[in-house]
């Protein structure tokens, strides 16, 4: 196997719609690849599944079981909301007046064939963290990027993943001119300051981080 996407499914990411540029969208294939055969990989964020699909494309690579599992209520962040910048119309809900993502999801990841590989789970991070019993492979953070909730996933879900597994972070920006501060100052830089993590790659605003000591479950 290369370390590139395969085509077919390269296509299938690139065409979904999110904010994930190829080359971090080819970092995440590349970590959730070597990760996977170790355990499953967990998502924060899932939006429209363009992450999804980077990591559904590695799990099917991977094989056996691998399995992707990606957490979100699909009713977007806070900078999703209408009046913000990244506010799309066509995944608002009509009959609501809010945004509803999940269909969106379901059809790329049915499309791109990955629905044996990456899973749905639909409800608030805080929530399903607080029921979470399973060591992870790979945890990819990419949900609110408010102060709260990127604190809220930071403590739900990174004393989950195992010795040796990756911890992989998205819009992280130390300089403040280029992006905002949460994934930066409540996820990375807390994942540093616990001794438990060190970062072994970067890729744009991606940062991945490996677990070096203490076990899944243990708190930081």
């Amino acid at each position: 196997m290369t370390d590139t996407m395969p085509p077919d499914l390269l296509e299938h990411a690139l065409a979904a719609k999110g904010f994930m540029p190829p080359d971090e969208g080819e970092l995440l294939h590349r970590v959730a690849r070597e990760r996977l055969p170790h355990g499953p990989a967990l998502e924060v964020g899932t939006y429209c599944g363009k992450s999804g699909i980077y990591l559904g494309a590695a799990a099917r690579e991977a094989g056996g079981n691998s399995v992707v599992f990606t957490v979100d209520h699909h009713r977007g962040s806070e900078e999703n909301q209408a009046g913000w910048e990244h506010h799309d119309t066509s995944v608002v809900d009509p009959e609501f007046g809010l945004m509803d993502t999940l269909g969106q999801f379901r059809k790329n990841i049915a499309r791109a064939g990955l629905e044996d590989q990456v899973v749905a789970i639909v409800g608030q991070s805080t929530t399903v963290a607080a029921h979470w019993r399973t060591p992870l492979s790979l945890l990819f953070i990419d949900g609110g990027h408010g102060e709260q909730p990127a604190r809220d996933d930071f403590a739900g879900w990174a004393h989950w993943v195992m010795r040796g597994g990756l911890f992989a972070i998205h819009d992280v920006f130390p300089d403040p001119a280029k992006g905002g501060r949460p994934p930066y100052e409540l996820i990375y830089l807390p994942a540093l300051a616990s001794g438990a993590f060190e970062e072994v790659d970067a890729v744009g605003s991606m940062r991945v981080l490996r677990r070096t000591s203490g076990a899944a479950g243990e708190a930081l």
